[in-house]
């Protein structure tokens, strides 16, 4: 256990020296203030609005925001400390692989969940000293908790790709083409299967679909009690599912954990 607190701290400083933090937190705090205080500025007027349309407005900007910004941040952190020679420095360390992998994810994990706590926190504040609801707290604590799991499952997703290529710039490529597949393309497919089959797709056929991609999981978390008028596209479809909050959340865990296992086995497998 102290080998992998070792490497976290390393990486969760490394964060810090390169702004990543800082960055994300500013990005975070920045847009989420500025959609809780100006969404309703498309009707004309300016203020605080509905939890149900800030959590709506927010949960919409994670889905894309999140999933990039973790790619971004650990598609290099293998393949790029094995080009420059680092890698192999480290595990001549009484350090095991998976202790290594581990320690790299908490690690960087900690940077996006402190981020995300801190970032998003803020519209809650905000919000909850405008209304002083106290369903605030609890819907914002479900808001955070799903999004650092989101954050969390493509950092996952960006170690298996960064130990299935050879090259720090198709690393890059992949996470870029991995983000755009989840946040972009596999809604307007669901959406052209919606339209496309004669018969259409029930509602559980669509759920089920759904539980294959880690950001419509988030947005059914955090969609799933509002108002079905602040919600489009192929969610307010699958909006009333009849998975509980516990299930949607224990299937947005299962994608930080199998990826992770994934990863691990790769990593052990490979050789350097």
């Amino acid at each position: 256990m102290k080998q992998i607190l070792t490497v976290a701290n390393k990486e969760f400083h490394d964060g810090l020296r390169n702004r990543w933090l800082v960055s994300i937190t500013l990005i975070f705090a920045l847009l989420s203030i500025g959609l809780t205080y100006f969404g309703a500025a498309a009707s004309g007027a300016v203020g605080v609005t509905s939890l149900s349309t800030t959590v709506a407005s927010l949960a919409s900007l994670a889905v894309f925001l999140i999933p990039l910004i973790a790619l971004l941040l650990s598609y290099d952190s293998f393949v790029g400390e094995q080009e420059s020679g680092t890698l192999l420095l480290l595990l001549t360390y009484p350090l095991s692989k998976s202790q290594l992998l581990i320690g790299k994810f908490i690690g960087q994990g900690s940077i996006i969940a402190l981020a995300t706590l801190v970032g998003f926190g803020a519209s809650a504040v905000l919000l909850y000293i405008q209304s002083g609801d106290i369903n605030i707290v609890s819907a914002f604590s479900l808001f955070i908790v799903s999004a650092i799991l989101l954050g969390l499952s493509f950092t996952a997703i960006s170690y298996l790709i960064s130990l299935s290529v050879s090259e720090k710039s198709k690393a890059a490529g992949f996470a870029l083409i991995t983000w755009f597949l989840f946040a972009l393309a596999f809604d307007l497919a669901l959406l052209a299967l919606l339209v496309g089959v004669e018969d259409g797709v029930t509602q559980q056929g669509l759920t089920q679909l759904m539980m294959l991609n880690p950001t419509d999981i988030f947005r059914l978390v955090n969609l799933s009690g509002l108002d079905s008028s602040d919600v489009n596209g192929a969610l307010s479809v699958a909006i009333n599912a009849s998975l509980s909050q516990t299930q949607l959340i224990s299937a947005l865990l299962a994608w930080v954990v199998l990826p992770l296992t994934l990863a691990i086995f790769i990593f052990k497998k490979k050789t350097l």
